[in-house]
């Protein structure tokens, strides 16, 4: 199917007979034109699909109007709470969501990045802390404001909303504890940031204990079947393994439909926790023990601080902790 030629200003002003700088003026503040005139323009408008070039506006202005988010992932649950909140908050505010996605690749980030800047974005919203040399040059030359997200303890850039990683990770590793296991094993996937920190924090609580930590870890996105290969891996690396903790409820969720294929019993036989509280977490049998995070919430205060600093108001705390619950379930 080939292109078609997109109605431009002079098309819709032939079709009311006024001159393309009215329609110009009644695009930008409709106010700016009669009522009757609006309503003559709006319909022209409709008909031709007529569908508004932002570019030169967005490339020539000091502001667009449109801030930039980089997800690492587009299927992750976690990614579309947070964007479901940022986009409850832009939304009303009017601007414009620019979404780009790097598949945790700090390379892509960079290209996703400059092609976003290239837009004129008046703000930008981040997942990840370490960025290439390239990325924060760009981000330190084009001066905007910057929030990011996931995590409030690290070093940031500018602002940033989330929680403690490590923190949340101790905290379940110990619930898992206090039910008298003693053969935690820490599943993850990817080696992000965050999965690292959470194996940290697992750590420490294993220590804390006097017990000798042991992770078995993959490259590759989490995923129910990813769950159910890194359970049968651990049985075969460490078979007194009775208890996992999971960097995320994907991962937590196969193991769980694993053992209940090779017919253990959860938690007597192997206690299974996850992390960030997802809605398979209560629908599972049992219930999954989890960390429950505030995704939506991160989104909204990451765009609201964002957008207060565009409009020049200076946020009282740079940093942001939004917190966390251990939910015990009933899978520990």
């Amino acid at each position: 199917m080939m292109k078609k030629k997109r109605p431009v200003l002079q098309d819709v002003a032939d079709r009311v007979g006024i001159t393309k700088m009215t329609v110009s003026r009644y695009l930008r503040n409709p106010e700016r034109v009669s009522v009757a005139l609006g309503h003559k323009i709006a319909l022209a408008l409709d008909e031709l699909g007529y569908i508004p070039n932002r570019a030169p506006d967005m490339l020539s202005n000091a502001t667009s109007r449109a801030i930039g988010v980089l997800l690492p992932s587009l299927t992750n649950q976690v990614f579309a709470d947070v964007l479901r909140g940022i986009e409850t908050v832009t939304d009303a505010a009017g601007y414009q969501t620019l979404l780009s996605h790097f598949g945790y690749d700090p390379q892509k980030e960079e290209r996703q990045l400059r092609s976003l800047l290239g837009w004129n974005i008046d703000g930008l919203i981040l997942t990840e802390r370490h960025h290439t040399p390239g990325s924060l040059r760009m981000i330190g030359i084009d001066g905007i404001p910057v929030v990011e997200m996931m995590d409030s303890v690290s070093p940031c850039l500018d602002m940033a909303v989330g929680f403690d990683n490590v923190e949340a990770a101790r905290q379940m590793t110990r619930a898992i504890l206090a039910k008298g296991h003693r053969h935690t094993v820490y599943l993850g996937a990817r080696f992000d940031e965050r999965t690292l920190q959470k194996q940290q924090g697992y750590e420490i609580a294993m220590r804390e204990a006097h017990l000798e930590p042991h992770s078995v870890m993959m490259t590759a996105a989490s995923s129910f079947s990813a769950g159910a290969r890194l359970l049968r891996e651990t049985q075969q690396r460490y078979p007194q393994t009775d208890s996992l903790f999971c960097t995320n409820d994907d991962l937590a969720a196969g193991a769980m439909f694993e053992c209940q294929r090779q017919g253990l019993h959860i938690p007597g036989q192997m206690a299974i926790a996850g992390f960030h509280g997802h809605d398979i977490a209560h629908v599972v049998t049992p219930p999954l023990a989890t960390v429950l995070t505030p995704r939506e919430r991160i989104g909204r205060e990451a765009a609201t601080m964002l957008l207060a600093c565009i409009n020049g108001d200076q946020p009282m705390s740079k940093r942001r902790d939004v917190g966390f619950d251990i939910i015990a379930g009933g899978s520990i």
